[in-house]
């Protein structure tokens, strides 16, 4: 069946109902942007505590661009490259699944640290791939705040999202529109785990980088589920 899955819902699931928690309010009132930034990524609208809309689709391979997927790519321009390049469905899969994304564009690497380095070093093509990944972020998020009419919060989970604190701050910055805020120092400090607010108490929106622990709500569910058997 063709269909939008959606991907890392254990995660977006997680992190919305914590997001909540460390607010002190209803998910069900709640508007939210959840970020699972990672060498797969995917951002999820959860509005009053229902996701209405994320980014993958039938596979992990729609939305933005990632590590090493494409990201959501003109059809047409699949079918050209097919023609031109003689490639094979098999090809064409490796390509846009293993061969894209930031690794395609930097031609370095899909770890952001590479890039990093690489980037501080000359690099002009490691640069336009940081560049254009926060790009296609903010759209996304910014197109989700817009379906919600409105957010009351942003999360960032996931490798990416729980570590690099550059990204964060640059995708929060140009979002100043909405009138956030965020502590540069603190969020700094929110790496490797940690969990905290990198807002500051003057913003009207707050931005939160919570851990995610998927495994917490698989074995949750499997325990619900054991229990309703007897």
């Amino acid at each position: 069946k063709i269909r939008r899955y959606g991907f890392h819902g254990t995660s977006h699931r997680f992190v919305s109902a914590r997001c909540a928690e460390v607010m002190g309010k209803d998910i069900s009132k709640l508007k939210i942007v959840t970020c699972h930034l990672g060498n797969g990524s995917s951002i999820t609208a959860v509005k009053n505590g229902k996701v209405i809309d994320t980014s993958m689709g039938l596979t992990p391979l729609d939305g933005f661009m990632m590590g090493t997927r494409s990201g959501g790519v003109d059809p047409s321009a699949i079918i050209y490259l097919q023609k031109k390049e003689s490639w094979s469905p098999k090809d064409t899969d490796m390509v846009l699944n293993k061969k894209s994304g930031v690794f395609g564009i930097s031609g370095v690497s899909s770890d952001d640290r590479d890039l990093i380095a690489a980037a501080e070093n000359g690099n002009k093509r490691a640069a336009l791939a940081r560049r254009m990944q926060r790009y296609q972020i903010r759209k996304f998020i910014g197109s989700y705040i817009a379906a919600m009419d409105g957010v009351d919060a942003i999360v960032f989970t996931g490798g990416v999202g729980e570590n690099a604190h550059d990204l964060r701050q640059n995708i929060c910055e140009n979002l100043s529109f909405l009138g956030i805020e965020i502590d540069k120092d603190f969020n700094k400090t929110l790496v490797k785990g940690v969990e905290g607010e990198m807002s500051t108490p003057g913003s009207k929106v707050r931005v939160f980088v919570l851990p995610t622990n998927e495994e917490l709500v698989i074995a949750r569910d499997t325990r619900d589920i054991a229990l309703s058997l007897n």
